[in-house]
């Protein structure tokens, strides 16, 4: 055998066979594969993201009851960080270099240097456990039966906390993103022509540059979505928001993939959608852009 091994051309013709059948079993492999991912495709057209052993119910059942809450959540939190960012970076602009834009300045700082979990702890130390003003988690008050508006003040009133967390990180950058707009709208042509006009500085800005200024937020806040959705993830373990986040996280631990995976699924639908409407937004604050 020895003798055999030792002839010539003999380890070139071991390595090429080696070389040949990696490709194949990789292959194999692949094929293999290819009838799971058939199933499930052929599950998710219709409707069937898998079963979840942990929870004993199915993948599908599990995401349609936590999407609710992700959906305040974000909504929420986006709405407050774009208002903030607003009014804060028109603020900034409209008194650079000014003790107001140093203070904002410092602010936002402070916000986007902060972790996000550590900003909701805080919160809940200062307005939960000191003040005892607001509750330390969850997203409604159990056992009081509460139904209707009582009910959306009470979910409201939990709410409050976990939408501050997610948001003043996003409302920093928001804030210098606004900013940067703002002043670099208000050297535009237009824009001087309206304040040679006599119109007030107010109306200048809110009626004239605002509409552009906001474009590039739009742009961002679309990009930033999915980002936003994975930040849902700290802030629902945190304050135990029954969500996406703390779901997928629970999935995680519990190695739960048939339910990692519909969420995952449901999260990339969700990214897409809330793109969709930034790209219908964007075409409504500037005509010039037609929808193709």
């Amino acid at each position: 055998m020895a003798v055999t091994l030792a002839r010539p051309g003999v380890a070139r013709f071991l390595a090429r066979r080696l070389a040949q059948a990696v490709p194949t079993i990789l292959l194999i492999i692949v094929v293999n594969f290819l009838t799971q991912l058939a199933s499930y495709v052929w599950g998710v057209v219709n409707l069937d993201l898998g079963f979840s052993f942990r929870h004993n119910t199915t993948v599908l059942h599990l995401v349609l009851d936590r999407l609710p809450a992700t959906l305040v959540l974000m909504g929420t939190s986006l709405a407050l960080a774009v208002a903030l960012g607003v009014v804060f970076g028109v603020t900034a602009a409209r008194h650079v270099n000014r003790p107001a834009d140093g203070v904002i300045a410092v602010l936002v700082l402070l916000s986007y240097a902060t972790p996000t979990f550590w900003i909701g702890l805080m919160l809940i130390v200062l307005f939960s456990v000191k003040l005892g003003w607001l509750p330390t988690g969850g997203m409604m008050t159990i056992g009081p039966g509460l139904s209707g508006f009582g009910r959306g003040l009470d979910v409201a009133h939990h709410l409050i906390l976990p939408a501050a967390s997610l948001s003043l990180f996003y409302a920093a950058i928001y804030t210098r993103l606004m900013r940067a707009s703002m002043l670099e709208v208000a050297g535009q042509d237009y824009v001087r022509t309206a304040r040679a006009k006599g119109i007030s500085e107010t109306r200048v800005l809110y009626g004239h540059a605002l509409r552009n200024a906001l474009l590039p937020l739009v742009t961002v806040v679309g990009v930033q979505v999915g980002s936003l959705l994975g930040g849902s993830v700290l802030v629902e373990s945190v304050f135990g928001w029954p969500g996406l986040g703390r779901l997928a996280f629970e999935a995680v631990q519990q190695r739960d993939y048939n339910l990692l995976l519909g969420i995952l699924l449901m999260s990339s639908l969700l990214v897409i959608a809330v793109n969709l409407v930034i790209d219908l937004l964007y075409a409504v604050l500037d005509p010039r852009i037609e929808l193709r």
